[in-house]
């Protein structure tokens, strides 16, 4: 069984301050993730909403490959990520 980090995926939109934070905050903490632009990437933004249910950034997908296995934390602060991450067990990934 692997120990690694699932995957992260971060939607998120320019000039937003909360993905701004969440960013920084990931990028502190070691985090790898795939930051993902939903105005640039009109897709994106679709797979956003129909994942999460709502069209706000950020929006953090965690996924470890099984299909019934999909975290989503939508529409959040880093007060709120923290404890998410926590509760999953999502640990940075340090090099």
């Amino acid at each position: 069984m692997s120990t690694a980090t699932p995957p992260l995926k971060l939607y998120i939109k320019p000039g937003c301050p909360w993905c701004t934070q969440a960013v920084g905050y990931l990028n502190e903490q070691g985090f790898h993730y795939e930051p993902i632009d939903v105005l640039s990437d009109p897709a994106s933004y679709d797979e956003m909403k129909r994942l999460s249910g709502q069209s706000l950034t950020p929006t953090l997908v965690v996924h470890d490959g099984d299909p019934g296995n999909l975290k989503i934390l939508p529409d959040f602060g880093v007060d709120e990520l923290i404890p998410f991450l926590r509760e999953h067990g999502i640990t940075p990934e340090r090099t």
